[in-house]
């Protein structure tokens, strides 16, 4: 009985950050003009591919029958409709509460495969918690079984259906994701080449032996270990291992109060040993307001470790932009030619840089309301056709409608997503958006925006 409601708590305060503010329908003024999107009904209506059988192009499609499946994971995978030969792989992992169609749904990343012509394989979680197994004995080593056993096999499967590049597998995920992507780089090393953790704790921080899902010790920021205990720890998933280690980022908010701060640091001292560097960074700098990265091992996109410390943001999802330079830092934007099989590539990409697109955006507040007109303007040579207008509001603002767009806010982060009547912006050309949200003392606007996940000048 104890057990039942500690987890039903923690799928709760998993969840919180993204319930914060209304769901897309009660923000939009006419949900009927809204074009249509990847959701979680599209994905109950698509096909299902059975062992052998490639899914539909540019659909979320559910297979079923991939490989061995101890803890009866789903498997959903996004195919574009223009694939590179010898595709790399994506596995992005949903938070506590989640699923796989609704982490499709809610992130850009099948946004970005479109563009760039990678798949992406999305676990879903099918025990009463929704959240993926990274305590147990058989999580934390290589072929113990549980979830690891079966994310391997879908990898597995898609590597056989499309002919993958096995050396181009990549992991991302957000809260219990996030803690799923630290286990599969230190269960399967040499399967990953990179992963991306959006706050999550370190390998290990969360085992329990008693059959909990739940450490409050380690969600409370509580555990600290040498950099050396942390290596060691991820060492010993995968015992006799000698080659090298997938590469490493981090994202962290300094306000998280589901899995606290300091996990973040702890992370770093992790795949900072493992990778054997120091623990003093390479490059620090701040590629957006609010934020401090700093860089292990070298200083450019494909760093060893790279950490992204988030000002004021608390639990949080890939937005804003985020995804797009998780995608930078993997090497699949072109940007950096990934090396051939996990560990760094032989040099660094460029930076994600303002795109052809500008923001202007100005307030009106009241005591504890505002009020906020936005317009995006295409800089470019070419026209937008269908556009995701991203941000993030200031600490203590909810949207709570809004106009011009289909808003899906997630915390303090938010989606714009383009209408019927304004989804085409030609070169020069603009649209002018607007939305209200209730604030607790900051009514600033926004400082960063980024369209279709490519980051906007903002003046």
């Amino acid at each position: 009985m104890l057990l039942g409601t500690l987890l039903a708590v923690l799928a709760l305060m998993l969840t919180a950050p993204l319930l914060a503010a209304p769901p897309a329908a009660a923000v939009m003024p006419d949900p009927a003009t809204a074009p249509p999107a990847r959701t979680a009904a599209t994905a109950a209506t698509a096909a299902t591919a059975s062992a052998g059988v490639s899914a539909p192009a540019a659909a979320l499609t559910e297979v079923t029958n991939f490989g061995s499946n101890p803890s009866n994971l789903r498997m959903y995978v996004y195919v574009p409709d223009s694939v590179t030969a010898r595709p790399a792989v994506l596995v992005a992992v949903h938070y506590c509460g989640g699923s796989g169609p609704v982490f499709h749904s809610g992130t850009e990343f099948a946004s970005l495969a479109d563009r760039h012509g990678f798949i992406v394989v999305y676990p879903s979680v099918t025990r009463s918690s929704k959240c993926f197994d990274v305590s147990s004995p058989q999580a934390l080593r290589r072929g113990g079984g549980s979830d690891p056993v079966g994310i391997k096999s879908m990898v597995d499967w898609v590597t056989r259906t499309y002919g993958a590049d096995t050396g181009r597998t990549y992991v991302t995920g957000a809260s219990s994701g996030a803690m799923m992507t630290n286990v599969l780089l230190g269960d399967y090393p040499d399967v990953f080449a990179a992963g991306a953790a959006f706050a999550g704790v370190p390998f290990g921080c969360f085992a329990t032996t008693d059959g909990s899902e739940w450490n409050s010790a380690c969600a409370n920021g509580t555990v600290s270990r040498t950099p050396q205990q942390w290596g060691d720890l991820v060492r010993a998933a995968y015992p006799g291992y000698t080659g090298a280690r997938p590469r490493m980022q981090l994202w962290h908010g300094t306000e998280d109060a589901v899995l606290r701060y300091p996990n973040f640091g702890e992370e770093v001292k992790q795949w900072t040993n493992a990778h054997g560097l120091s623990q003093t960074p390479a490059r620090t700098d701040s590629p957006q307001s609010g934020w401090t990265r700093t860089r292990y091992g070298s200083t450019g996109d494909q760093a060893a470790v790279e950490a992204i410390s988030l000002q004021g943001v608390g639990h949080n999802v890939p937005t804003g932009g985020m995804a797009a330079r998780v995608i930078t830092f993997f090497g699949l934007d072109g940007g950096g030619e990934p090396g051939p099989g996990p560990g760094p590539g032989p040099g660094p990409g460029p930076e994600p840089q303002p795109g052809t697109c500008r923001v202007s955006v100005t307030t009106n507040a009241w005591n504890t309301g505002l009020t906020a007109s936005v317009t995006l303007t295409n800089t470019g040579t070419s026209a937008v056709n269908g556009w995701k207008l991203s941000f993030t509001l200031p600490p203590g603002q909810t949207i709570t409608s809004g106009w011009g767009a289909t808003y899906t806010p997630s915390g303090s982060a938010v989606t714009a997503t383009s209408l019927t009547y304004n989804g085409t912006i030609e070169p020069g050309a603009g649209v002018t958006i607007g939305y209200q949200a209730g604030h607790t003392g900051s009514s600033a606007a926004p400082t960063a925006f980024a369209l279709n996940g490519t980051a906007c000048t903002v003046v």
